[in-house]
């Protein structure tokens, strides 16, 4: 089996690079030192690519990439992606979306903090002038004032959490929110837009798109209190520079707490001119442990798009993400994996699959069965396939889908069960997202299990005896396969396990497992 190629455009923390380099299943070429000409050339070697700021996804990018199956933005913005170019040639983009939340967060805080007590000067003034004046700082108090938050996802959400500890009264707009994720914590939730501008401190957290660019502007300006503070620490330009220059000159913006701008560097933006504005350069993902989660989950995400087992938070779907409810994405991801593992355990030609789903998720259900073709189909024709073309490609290949909604009828409020059809026989697996985010197998043909379907998977039924799991680990030990995960199903006289190992399994190890007397079957996956 030829190997994926993966190429690294930017730089990254060293743990994703060393996730990339053990697989043994990935050629991973790590250019990012490369001048960008240079780096062009070499673009046709790969299946994805992982790119951060800067590294510009464009014509020229994409032309150049003439085998490429997707791109991953080790960060959250995507500014510098043609996602639409992206799309008409068929990869898909990706970014990673939470892994500087906290960094995110607590840089927000810190600038609210900053704003409201004036830390930045106080401390210039003692450090550089060497002047001791204590009369000239006096602040005020968060306790009792009002923070507006607009966008109240995994960043924004969590600052209301933080200021509300300061007793802060906290108000949330956010339209494509359920108002319950606000109001079950004690924030407030609003839809309408002036009830953010009446507050005391108003902090950003949105994506920059069509509908938040100059969200706030001359017009809203004018409605804001006298003396108002803003924050910004999302993207550039959701903030009207040119008006948020005049008002801060002009006292009725107190101060202003800026970590991105619309043309960056910002190194020459007049708003560095004024007293009344703290800035930082861009770091709201700057902290060691934000940088190292951001390479690992862009690694992890750029195998998985690699194998074509799943393309997490992928921005270029055949869906409009904002229509969806939060908890449909992940179930969209959990199905294209399940898939995946269907089809690797139950190897052969595919007749048809056909898709339980229980609960509101059974809305969703013919944007599930194409995640589901897309697993398939990468597994096992090799072929650049993809959310638009899978269902065609589907029925040229005379693969049956059979879609069945009904209500909940198991413990979970959401569950859908696929069922593989091969000429080897029928498999089905089950699967739940839990707490909206966390995708879990919990049945296998029958064998109720609860885990996450990640990594290398073996797959041992058995006669359910004594012995059969101190075999299983004795025998990986003897191969110096560590056991990362275990977890056991029992149905009538029967036992499944499913074991997650941190190492590549060899057919001989399948071979000696396979062995024991009481072994039904044997199977290796990997997601």
């Amino acid at each position: 089996m030829s190997k994926y190629t993966i190429i690294v455009c930017d730089h990254i923390h060293q743990s994703g690079l060393d996730l990339l380099s053990k697989d043994t299943e990935v050629e991973m070429l790590n250019l990012a030192s490369l001048p960008k000409d240079e780096l062009k050339k070499e673009l046709h070697k790969a299946d994805v690519a992982i790119t951060r700021s800067s590294t510009d996804v464009d014509t020229r990018f994409l032309e150049s990439a003439t085998k490429l199956r997707a791109v991953v933005r080790a960060g959250v913005g995507v500014d510098n992606v043609d996602i639409e170019g992206s799309s008409k040639k068929g990869v898909v983009v990706m970014n990673v979306p939470t892994a500087n939340t906290i960094a995110a967060v607590e840089l927000t805080c810190a600038h609210i903090l900053s704003a409201i007590r004036r830390f930045p000067e106080a401390n210039a003034q003692l450090k550089v002038e060497r002047k001791w004046k204590r009369e000239d700082w006096y602040g005020t108090e968060l306790k009792d004032k009002k923070l507006g938050i607009i966008g109240f996802g995994n960043i924004g959400s969590r600052v209301g959490k933080r200021m509300k500890a300061f007793e802060m009264e906290v108000v949330a707009y956010d339209p494509y929110i359920n108002p319950a994720k606000a109001t079950d914590v004690g924030i407030a939730y609003t839809r309408n837009f002036d009830d953010i501008l009446s507050c005391d401190i108003i902090t950003i957290h949105t994506p920059k798109n069509k509908e938040t660019i100059n969200i706030i502007g001359k017009e809203q300006i004018a409605k804001m209190k006298d003396g108002v503070i803003l924050i910004n620490c999302a993207r550039g330009g959701l903030y009207n520079e040119e008006a948020l220059y005049e008002a801060l000159s002009s006292g009725k913006i107190r101060f202003a707490g800026i970590d991105v701008f619309a043309k960056e560097p910002g190194n020459t933006n007049k708003l560095l001119d004024l007293k009344n504005i703290y800035v930082t350069p861009h770091i709201g993902a700057n902290t060691l442990e934000s940088q190292e989660k951001i390479a690992i989950q862009a690694a992890q995400a750029a195998l998985e798009a690699a194998r074509g087992s799943s393309f997490p938070n992928a921005l270029n779907l055949p869906i409009k993400e904002n229509e969806l409810p939060n908890f449909v994405k992940a179930y969209l991801e959990l199905v294209q994996k399940m898939a995946f593992f269907a089809i690797q355990i139950n190897k052969d030609e595919v007749r048809s699959i056909t898709l339980e789903a229980e609960g509101e998720i059974r809305e969703y259900l013919a944007s599930l069965s194409t995640f589901a073709l897309v697993g398939i189909l990468n597994a096992t024709i090799g072929d650049k396939v993809n959310y638009v073309n899978a269902p065609y490609v589907a029925k040229e290949r005379g693969i049956e889908v059979k879609l069945e909604g009904k209500e909940s009828q198991s413990i979970y409020k959401n569950q859908i069960k696929l069922t593989l059809l091969t000429q080897n026989g029928e498999f089905s697996v089950s699967g739940a997202v839990f707490n909206d985010s966390t995708p879990k197998i919990v049945n296998i043909n029958n064998f109720a299990l609860d885990i996450e379907p990640k990594g290398k998977m073996i797959l041992f039924r058995n006669d359910d005896t004594p012995g059969v799991i101190g075999f299983v680990g004795t025998t990986l030990a003897k191969h110096n396969i560590n056991i990362a995960d275990f977890r056991l199903g029992r149905y009538g006289k029967e036992a499944l396990a499913l074991i997650v190992v941190d190492d590549a399994v060899s057919q001989e190890v399948l071979n000696e497992l396979a062995s024991l007397d009481a072994c039904i079957s044997i199977k290796y996956a990997v997601l």
